[in-house]
């Protein structure tokens, strides 16, 4: 961005390094500052918005599981069977991935998956404005999100990784090939929103809750102790 100011012309420039965004500012005269400026993942405003989604999420035991088939399940795109593992993996292939990126892309996964549910269900479904109001509070989170951040940041160029998921996710659905769709519970996915949405946004919920869902001690844990803890986790 160009612009002047007591005669003096200055070029400004962002510069990305974990954690920091650092303004440069290059003077005409070759006078070159850095000024630090630090960006936090989760905006505090967003705070709110996600613990009312969190509250809802609490009762997702009861209108994803129990009001559904045994062994019921629906189809969704590989990619949007999006859990903790698949961060792990990206942030490891994707050298100093910045958790703005992996936030973009748990919207773009699960808006996708509310309304895959969503549409499997009748208006009588008992568990239809249950999944409903669910949207809408992941609409409220996603609209405070994108007020959160200036333009441009949705602008910005996704690691080659992220871009393919993005990719596939935007597919659509008669383009898709047949052994790129897969069979999951609706349970399932809306655990896999809950705990990633821990991981990724975990400046607002408590400590407890950040280091079980974003540790690598969790990961090892493995499957058994996931679903033993599938519904414990407290509503902030």
């Amino acid at each position: 961005m160009e612009g002047s100011k007591s005669h003096m012309w200055l070029k400004s420039y962002r510069l990305q390094t974990p954690g920091l965004w650092v303004k440069a500012v290059l003077h005409t005269t070759g006078l070159f500052l850095m000024a630090p400026v630090l960006m936090t993942s989760t905006p505090a405003s967003m705070c709110t918005p996600l613990k009312t989604l969190n509250d809802s999420l609490s009762h997702r035991r009861r209108y994803m599981k129990h009001n559904f088939p045994i062994n019921y399940s629906i189809r969704v795109y590989r990619e949007e069977i999006f859990k903790l593992s698949n961060i792990s993996r990206m942030r490891l292939k994707v050298e100093e991935l910045d958790d703005l990126v992996l936030q973009r892309l748990w919207f773009q996964v699960n808006q996708g998956v509310l309304k895959k549910i969503i549409r499997v269900m009748s208006e009588r479904h008992p568990s239809r404005s249950y999944t409903a109001e669910l949207e809408r509070r992941f609409k409220d989170v996603e609209g405070v999100f994108v007020q959160s951040h200036p333009a441009e940041v949705f602008q910005q160029e996704l690691p080659e990784a992220v871009q393919d998921t993005w990719d596939h996710l935007t597919e659509e659905p008669d383009r898709v090939p047949e052994t790129d769709w897969r069979l999951v519970s609706p349970k399932s996915l809306v655990d896999n929103l809950c705990h990633t949405m821990y991981c990724l946004f975990s400046e607002c919920f408590d400590t407890e809750t950040r280091q079980d869902y974003c540790g690598v001690s969790r990961l090892r844990r493995g499957k058994k102790t996931s679903s033993r803890n599938t519904d414990t986790e407290p509503a902030e």
